[in-house]
């Protein structure tokens, strides 16, 4: 059997690995990464090891070979100078620093991977050092790289690199072709020598990017002003904007990312192309608005609106023109939507969407634009000057207060679309819907929407009594619009009371009717009672006599009693104003029912038992007890009918008007009264003479005038209250802007009217004035 015997060899302790004897085998892998040659793996993995123990092994090597180090880089870095500077030409000059650059970039990333051991020591060397006392983030020896780059090629030629480059994109703005990557490398190579840790773009700044907008600058002031000379403002647009699109492109191209660079060169542009000629531009702006060049004003727009407060101008000139081109349109057509509303609505909505149109297409819908034009379309539809409506002030009738018949022509036009007319009959339900929303479109910019309110509900209450209401469910859904588009609480309230009033009007009529017809056993359907309450359809108190009808006479005690025994403590008031009816009108030749009012009615049953009697205008009013004004107007209506040809009386002498009836003028029932058609006379029909109903009474049409300005009294008395209790003090310029506010949705209160109701409020002691300060006001508890 083998014995195998195991020696042990005991060596020296190892030398220590001695900077000076372990260089020499890494140098020529050194160079060889530098060069960007080829490094076998073998080489690559012992350049780790070899670093790494000569820097544990030695505590003087980390110096010797960070300096070894940065003497084999310096030395290529003279050797790529050699060869980029043999360059003259711009262009080869460029192309050879990019590609030696782009060389020696690409290995900043490899080189100083092997000689992470020296970093540490060398830090770990110099951490105590108190004025390194923040580790550094970057790779020493790529830092080493990059300033040994910076100090030895960079700093030497920049100005060639960045003077060459900039003739490079000079070349680019007169359309020559070259290769757009020099630039870049040159903008890259700024970005990246800078080692300041703080600010890495700092040389970039400094340098490249000032000389790029400078540059660009003085190209612009060469070119701009005589392009403007030789083309025109029209040509010199298009050219403006075409540049200040390719500068954006080619910034995105040649500048550093983002957009502090970006925002500097368009300042740049913008300040050569567009500000130098700013005035020019906008001297164009008012005719260009007037002919309606929408490509042309988009194309200025676009350009201005770079500067700041560029588009000033341009709003001024649009609204300015809005105003003045609507109202002249409203003055051409003025005799006749005077008078139609129908044709006055459409003339404003027209007007609207032209506008409209108008900013859209030509400042891309832009929000300041749409205020502009709301501004002027406001101006236009509460101008006085075309349509004014004469308001009495509180001081008395001789005093008058112009306002638009806007909001009475809106009203006139929504009762047009809810009452059954030929206008309503022909529209769809659609239809009708879309122009009530373009009333309320326009109402948007009414100011005394007070007036609107009155005359709306003047006509629905005559549309509920009359029972003409084209569709009853529109009526109810017109007053839930008008609460969307901010009408006061109050008025839709008592809107929506006065529709709930019908129905329970008409139930009690079905009661009446009932009993009626049991104790007088007669057919009812000829009876038609309407109770309503005042505090939803009051209106003038003025009460107008008039002798009824034996037939009507009698039914009012009924009615009287059958309320009482239904309601206790109410009281009814008769409004014959107010009603109506059906006759039935015989002569020679035919018979005819005609729908009356109860004036005419009362003036017609005067003739009942004298059927061909003359009657002088003294014995009517006698025999009617109606007011002589009433009177006038009531005959009036039955001896000129607009809608007639032959007129239900006759009567002598002729005269113009019902003011130059006299006592003496008769009348007499018109024998050949006849409903005509087709040119022939009819011998049956039915004939309406209501027209429309009359709610006021002439004699009282200034007391609803006054009674609007008395209720914009109250109105502004009660927000005064309203703010001082919240406030307790308030100034009178902050007052009467917060009064503004609160009734803006009703009316804009006047100075004036602020001024009178303040003082009333001062002397009844509801508010008093700061002894020290007459423009401030204390809330009296």
């Amino acid at each position: 059997m083998e014995k195998t015997m195991i020696s042990h060899i005991i060596t020296p302790k190892e030398k220590p690995l001695l900077f000076e004897e372990r260089w020499p085998i890494m140098q020529p892998t050194v160079s060889k990464l530098v060069r960007q040659d080829c490094v076998s793996r073998a080489e690559w993995q012992d350049l780790f090891g070899e670093v790494h123990r000569v820097c544990l092994w030695d505590e003087r090597s980390p110096d010797k070979m960070y300096k070894a180090l940065q003497e084999e880089i310096m030395t290529f870095i003279r050797e790529a100078q050699i060869r980029v500077l043999q360059h003259q030409d711009e262009q080869a000059l460029l192309n050879a620093y990019i590609s030696e650059w782009t060389r020696f970039w690409t290995q900043c990333s490899y080189l100083p991977m092997p000689f992470v051991q020296l970093e540490a020591c060398l830090l770990g060397k110099t951490t105590s050092n108190p004025q390194r006392k923040q580790p550094v983030q970057e790779s020493m020896v790529k830092k080493l790289m990059l300033d040994s780059w910076n100090k030895s090629i960079f700093s030497s030629i920049k100005q060639k690199l960045q003077d060459a480059a900039m003739h490079l994109v000079y070349k680019e703005r007169c359309n020559e072709q070259f290769d757009s990557n020099l630039v870049i490398g040159v903008r890259e190579s700024y970005v990246n020598l800078c080692s300041n840790a703080c600010d890495q773009l700092q040389i970039y700044r400094d340098h490249f990017e000032k000389a790029y907008i400078d540059f660009t600058r003085s190209f612009y002031l060469q070119q701009a002003g005589s392009y403007l000379a030789e083309n025109g403002m029209q040509e010199y647009m298009k050219y403006a904007d075409a540049k200040l699109k390719e500068e954006e492109q080619r910034a995105s191209k040649y500048l550093e990312p983002g957009p502090e660079s970006q925002i500097k060169l368009q300042n740049c542009c913008v300040d050569v192309l567009v500000t130098a000629f700013k005035e020019t531009l906008l001297s164009e702006c008012p005719s260009l608005i007037s002919t309606n060049e929408t490509e042309r004003l988009r194309l200025l727009f676009s350009l201005v609106d770079r500067v700041p407060g560029g588009t000033e101008p341009l709003l001024t000139y649009l609204e300015d023109h809005i105003f003045q081109s609507g109202l002249s349109d409203m003055m051409e057509n003025a005799s006749t939507i005077n008078q139609d509303s129908e044709k006055y609505v459409e003339q404003l909505l027209s007007l609207f969407r032209r506008f409209s149109k108008l900013v859209k297409d030509a400042f891309n819908g832009d929000p300041r634009f749409l205020t502009a034009r709301d501004k002027a379309f406001k101006k236009v539809v509460n101008d006085t000057s075309v349509f004014s409506l004469d308001l009495p002030s509180r001081q008395g009738a001789a005093t008058r207060v112009p306002e638009s018949r806007c909001p009475e022509l809106l009203a006139n036009y929504c009762d047009m679309l809810l009452r059954k007319t030929q206008l309503s009959k022909r529209l769809t339900p659609d239809e009708v819907d879309a122009r009530l929303k373009d009333v309320l479109l326009v109402l948007k910019y009414v100011q005394n929407r007070d007036v609107f309110m009155r005359y709306h509900k003047t006509h629905l209450t005559r549309r509920l009594i009359l029972e003409t209401s084209a569709d009853s469910d529109k009526e109810e859904m017109m007053v839930e619009w008008l609460r969307e588009v901010g009408m006061p609480a109050d008025f839709v309230h008592k809107l929506a009371r006065m529709f709930q009033d019908i129905k329970v009007s008409s139930d009690l009529n079905r009661e009446f009717k009932e009993e009626f017809k049991r104790s007088r056993e007669v057919a009812t359907d000829v009876i038609n009672i309407k109770i309503l309450n005042w505090g939803a359809w009051g209106r003038s108190g003025d009460r107008v006599p008039v002798s009824l009808p034996l037939e009507l006479e009698e039914i009012v005690p009924e009615v009287e009693d059958f309320y009482k025994r239904h309601h206790s403590g109410r009281k009814l008031q008769w409004h014959h104003h107010m009603s109506n009816g059906t006759i039935h009108f015989s002569n020679e030749t035919g018979e005819y029912d005609l729908d009356v009012t109860t004036f005419q009615m009362a003036v017609l049953f005067a003739w009942n038992e004298r059927p061909k009697d003359k009657i002088s205008f003294e014995s009517l009013r006698l025999a009617t007890e109606i007011p002589d004004v009433e009177l006038r107007r009531t005959i009036w209506s039955l001896v000129a009918f607009p809608k007639l040809k032959r007129q239900v009386l006759s009567y002598y002498p002729e005269c113009q008007s019902p003011k130059d009836f006299a006592n003496s003028t008769v009348f007499w029932v018109n024998q050949e009264f006849a409903l005509i058609r087709g040119g022939k006379a009819q011998k049956f029909g039915k004939v309406n003479l209501i027209g429309k109903l009359q709610l006021v009474t002439e004699k009282t049409k200034d007391e609803e005038n006054v009674a609007i300005m008395e209720l914009r009294a109250l109105r502004t008395q009660e927000a005064i209250i309203k703010i001082l209790k919240m406030r307790k003090s308030i100034s009178n310029s902050q007052l009467q802007a917060e009064l503004i506010e609160i009734l803006k949705s009703q009316f804009i209160p006047t100075r004036k009217l602020i001024k009178e109701q303040l003082e009333w409020l001062i002397e009844n002691k509801y508010i008093r004035r700061d002894e020290s300060n007459i423009n401030l006001f204390h809330y009296v508890a």
